[in-house]
Formats: C-alpha cells, sequence, structure tokens
C-alpha cells in the first residue's frame, strides 16, 4: 500500500461536464475510504506555479455531482514546461516579434513538495495529459483521468464529457430539424471535436442528420449536393447536415478561425459550416443556414452516463494512487476500468474515427451521407 496522506487535484484545458463529478468522487474516496487531506489546484497548472492551493472537504463537494465546468477553474494557457515569460506589468516579452518561452516545470514541483502533496491527479486532455506525463518523468506521483468532449484520447474507448455533448449535439439537430422542415431548408451543424469526428458521428447520427461530415473522411461537396437533391426529388424539402469543425474537402484543409500566440494548442478551427452552407446554397438551389454549436456542447447539466463514468473514474484513480500505480491514466475498455501508462497513451496521438468502422457503415446503410 502506497504511503500517501495528502492528494492535489487540478482541471486543465477546456472545460467539460463531468469534471465535477471525477473531482467529487476522487474527494469522497481519498477521504472517507482512506482518511487522507485533499488539495485542489486553482486554474490548473497556472495554480500549480503560483501556488493557488485550497482545501477540498467532503462538504464542499457534496452538492457538484451535476454541475458543468469545474469548481477548480481552468486554463489552456498554461504549459510550464514551455511557459511564455513575462514582465513586471504581466505582458509577454517578445523578441524579434516571437514569445520568448522558458522551462518553469521546477517551479510546480517544488511547489508539490513545500505543499507536503505526495500525489497530483490530473483531470485534462491530450495537452494537459502531455505535461502530466512530463511531470511523471520528473518523479512526481501522477494519476491521469482522462477528460474531453472529443473522445480523441487513445487507450480509453471512452472519455467524460463525450456522452454529455452528443446529448447536446442530438438536440440540436432536433430543433435545427423544426426550422428545417418549417421553411424547407438546409440546416448546417457545426459540431466540435479538432481533428477527430467521434462527436459529430455520434450526435449526427443520434439527431438522424442526413448528411455527416468528418475529418477522418474528406468530402467532395459535389456528392454532398447530390445526396441532398436526391431527396428533394423524392418529395423531402429540407436537409440536416451536421459538420465537423476539422472536416476538410478532398485536396483541400480544414477552416481556421484564429491562431492564438499565448496558447499550447494555437489552431483555433471554426467557420467550415458556413462554407459548406453556401455551396449548398448554391448547387441545390435551396435556402441553406449555418449554425455553430460552440461551447454549448460543453456547458450544462452532465449526463447521468457522465456521472456514473466520470464516479468510477475518480474512485478508480485513488485506488490507483494508494496501489502506487502512477505515471498512469485510468481507463475505460469494455465495461472495465483499468490503467495505461501515459507514456503509451501520449506517444499513440489522437484516436481518431477508423473510416470503415461499424457505425460509419450502420449509417451508410441507412442512408446517410459522408461525402465520399
Amino acid at each position: 500500500m502506497s504511503q500517501i496522506k495528502k492528494i492535489g487535484i487540478l482541471t486543465g484545458g477546456g472545460d467539460c461536464p463531468g469534471l465535477n463529478a471525477v473531482i467529487r468522487a476522487v474527494v469522497k474516496t481519498a477521504i472517507v475510504k482512506y482518511k487522507l487531506e485533499v488539495v485542489g489546484i486553482k486554474k490548473g497548472y497556472h495554480g500549480l506555479y503560483h501556488k493557488d492551493f485550497i482545501p477540498l472537504t467532503l462538504e464542499n463537494v457534496q452538492e457538484i455531482i451535476s454541475e458543468g465546468g469545474t469548481i477548480l477553474k481552468s486554463s489552456n494557457k498554461d504549459n510550464l514546461f514551455k511557459y511564455p515569460i513575462r514582465n513586471e506589468k504581466g505582458d509577454i516579452v517578445k523578441k524579434e516579434g516571437e514569445i520568448i518561452y522558458e522551462d518553469v516545470s521546477h517551479v510546480a514541483v517544488e511547489n508539490l513538495k513545500e505543499a507536503g502533496i505526495d500525489a497530483l491527479f490530473i483531470l485534462g486532455g491530450d495537452g494537459t495529459l502531455t505535461s502530466g506525463r512530463d511531470f511523471a518523468r520528473l518523479g512526481v506521483n501522477v494519476i491521469g483521468i482522462p477528460k474531453t468532449i472529443d473522445n480523441d484520447l487513445s487507450c480509453t474507448d471512452y472519455t467524460y464529457g463525450f456522452d454529455t455533448a452528443i446529448n447536446v449535439v442530438s438536440d440540436s439537430l432536433d430543433r435545427l430539424r423544426t426550422t428545417a422542415k418549417s421553411h424547407g431548408r438546409i440546416m448546417v451543424a457545426e459540431v466540435m471535436g479538432r481533428g477527430a469526428g467521434w462527436l459529430t458521428l455520434h450526435g449526427g447520427i443520434a439527431g438522424a442528420a442526413d448528411v455527416i461530415l468528418i475529418p477522418e473522411i474528406p468530402y467532395d461537396i459535389n456528392k454532398v449536393a447530390d445526396k441532398i437533391k436526391g431527396d428533394f426529388e423524392k418529395g423531402k424539402d429540407f436537409a440536416i447536415v451536421a459538420v465537423a469543425e476539422g472536416a476538410k474537402p478532398k485536396d483541400g484543409e480544414a477552416v481556421i478561425l484564429k491562431v492564438r500566440e499565448d496558447s499550447p494548442d494555437p489552431i483555433r478551427l471554426g467557420g467550415i459550416a458556413n462554407v459548406v452552407a453556401d455551396q449548398l446554397e448554391e448547387l441545390c438551389n435551396n435556402e441553406a443556414r449555418a449554425t455553430q454549436l460552440g461551447h454549448t456542447q460543453r456547458g450544462g447539466s452532465t449526463s447521468a452516463h457522465d456521472r456514473v463514468l466520470s464516479s468510477r473514474y475518480g474512485c478508480a484513480a485513488v485506488e490507483y494512487a494508494m496501489q502506487g500505480k502512477f505515471g498512469n491514466m485510468v481507463v475505460l475498455r469494455g465495461d472495465k476500468i483499468e490503467c495505461e501508462s501515459l507514456e503509451n497513451v501520449i506517444g499513440r496521438g489522437n484516436k481518431l474515427v477508423p473510416v470503415n468502422c461499424e457505425l460509419v457503415e450502420m449509417a451508410k446503410a441507412i442512408g446517410v451521407c459522408f461525402g465520399d
């Protein structure tokens, strides 16, 4: 049994449904079963660097299982292994137009030692857990817990937050359908997911989309238009298109909304729905409208499925820590919670949709067009 007495928890990257449920499960398991002291680290690695620590007790996590977001706040701009140097005013320092970075990870390690934190629980996606792996290499006792609505982390079947986001996408497509049917329009919904199409695929199927465009399957807009025009010729007068933000046409690139220099993940995708809607309006000679679902997919009450999965992940994370299984991420395989080395998780890159997987083939069998 590991000699752990005090643990720290941080949430990094984008907010995500289920974060609070994981925090609650970690805190309750740590205190109720093992009598551990628990510390929350505010704003992810930013708080780890600036020693922004708060006590976590049974009382302040008791009612948070259903809440979206994170009570610990989050930040996706603080890679302590590549940290922007700032001047006394707090402005980022540049040299010849380029941001100057330094490795301040040693400060974080010392802060953990000074606070007496024996193990660090990191709730995050690929960027946050990449730093988690790097801290593990420095000797920090790290346990990763897989968070992302994109479901693109390798080695686990599902991440928490994914199911809630699917429900938002599905509900949004249902709502767009009422307008599409009323006005005889083509409605194009842009879905998050970065370079992975899991959310668009699941949400599109659940929301009965006629067309699903995902990054893994480059599309031909003419084939998409042919599908919609064919449906119109059969008497249907509307169409629902679900397009992933990272979808791209054959021989084309994804649409970039902007580039954030101060972020470890600088490329911001967005705008593909407008492009697709404009093209379909012209090709189909039918009114088309675009809707970006945006951050609605991350917000709101956490689904029952994600509350259960998050609780399982949180409890298992404490158990693995007490067994001394550090440098690992808890994962779901089938219906079993296991753990996998962070070296393997990060080393394999993002998990993408296999182009011939059962879900894609099923969707095609019921008439969904992928533009290929």
